[in-house]
């Protein structure tokens, strides 16, 4: 037992994906609910009060009680299968693509929030946070704020994972790995190459 699977146990019981509990407590990306999770790092004190709160729980229970031999897994949660694709192109809709390699599981709450698959990523463009062959869960979606990870496609390429920035006249999809150069596109560039966002992603799934 650990307090980082207490919290996942919690969110998923609840519903919520990572993405989400990163948004009701103030924090921009949902990297570091995955970290308290794992067990990399642990929530302060003020933010374990929070989530209490928020799954309605006690804060000492969070934190010293094994919550996940209670009951309530997924699967007794009317988990839903999604798919996990190992390369997505331009031109093919998500769900004709045949190149899936796995699938996860969300909560059914979560999937009433739209459309979702799974991603394995593909290289270091996005360590320290995301690793070559770890999953990404993501909300099909066509546009996304600033700040977000997203899945974009460029020239017709397969699918890229970057953080989305938006600014006058374009956008930048920037690797969190300092080696790798931002991608700048304009609005022009956006219509004419095409430069297209295709999902959100809101959860990972790191490999162990």
């Amino acid at each position: 037992m650990g307090l980082g699977e207490n919290i996942r146990y919690l969110r998923i019981k609840n519903g919520f994906s990572q993405d989400d509990i990163a948004e009701k407590l103030g924090y921009k990306s949902y990297t570091t609910i995955q970290k308290w999770e794992s067990g990399v790092s642990e929530p302060p004190i003020k933010k374990l009060k929070e989530l209490s709160e928020l799954f309605k729980t006690d804060m000492n229970e969070i934190a010293n009680t094994d919550m996940t031999s209670v009951s309530l897994s997924p699967s007794t949660r009317h988990a839903i299968t999604i798919k996990v694709l190992g390369r997505v192109s331009a031109g093919i809709p998500i769900e004709a693509v045949e190149n899936v390699i796995d699938t996860e599981e969300i909560t059914e709450e979560m999937a009433k929030t739209g459309t979702f698959f799974g991603l394995q990523i593909r290289g270091d463009s996005m360590e320290p946070r995301i690793y070559d062959g770890d999953v990404v869960i993501v909300r099909q979606q066509d546009d996304a704020e600033s700040g977000d990870i997203v899945i974009a496609l460029v020239n017709g390429d397969d699918a890229v994972c970057k953080r989305l920035s938006k600014y006058a006249g374009g956008i930048s999809l920037i690797s969190l790995n300092s080696k790798y150069d931002p991608l700048i596109f304009t609005d022009k560039d956006i219509q004419n190459k095409p430069v297209r966002i295709i999902g959100k992603v809101v959860e990972l799934r790191g490999k162990l």
